[in-house]
């Protein structure tokens, strides 16, 4: 789940210098990839050994990838 948080957050950073056609084909893979880490958060979530909500899981997911982030 780090992972695929820390890949949306790469693809999101990406839009930044964009604009036009290059900014819409950007957004669409990032869209995915943020897709792709929230169904991985909601799958996670509703697992029965998990004593978190949605919400939480979501957030410590993006706390590990933020930090995890800055110690590379």
């Amino acid at each position: 789940m780090i992972n695929l948080e820390r890949s949306a957050m790469g693809e999101h950073a990406k839009l930044a210098s964009l604009d036009g056609g290059a900014y819409d084909a950007q957004w669409k893979v990032w869209r995915t990839a943020a897709e792709n880490f929230h169904s991985a958060v909601t799958e996670h979530a509703a697992r029965d050994d998990v004593a978190m909500s949605r919400y939480e899981v979501e957030q410590a997911a993006k706390r590990a990838a933020r930090r995890s982030a800055q110690e590379s």
